[in-house]
């Protein structure tokens, strides 16, 4: 009997029309504007020398909200001090990283389910992502 792990799902860019909903669906109605400020002041914090703003995607999968990815360029170079770790990601990563530490700040200050649930579904999803490896050492 061989054992094989199932292949990564990747999630897929909101489509236009539908993104004025995605972040009070991700964050909650109370906390969309706090949380979508969050992932890019954690996006500065992370990536001073690569990230400078831009256009982000907003990525869901099975229709479930799960994370803001940048777009400005396909890689990104991350520092984080709480940590030591240092290292180049793709934008999808770094968004994943981003997006899971703006959960866990705002789940410290805020009592709000859309933060619990939200960051449970992209750290599920984060395990299978062919960088998981990096994303575990950023957010560790």
């Amino acid at each position: 009997m061989s054992m094989t792990t199932p292949a990564f799902t990747p999630a897929t860019p909101v489509a236009e029309d539908r993104r004025m909903a995605f972040l009070p669906r991700l964050f909650g109605p109370r906390l969309f504007l706090i949380g979508e400020q969050a992932v890019f002041g954690f996006m500065e914090k992370l990536s001073p020398t690569d990230y400078t703003g831009g256009i982000w995607d907003f990525c869901e999968q099975a229709g479930q909200p799960l994370y803001l990815a940048p777009t400005s360029r396909p890689r990104f170079h991350l520092v984080w001090d709480g940590n030591g770790y240092e290292g180049d990601v793709s934008a999808d990563a770094a968004g994943i990283i981003a997006t899971l530490f703006a959960f866990s700040h705002l789940s410290f200050r805020h009592d709000a389910p859309e933060l619990t649930d939200g960051f449970a579904r992209l750290f599920a999803h984060a395990a299978d992502h062919p960088e998981a490896r990096e994303i575990f050492q950023v957010i560790d």
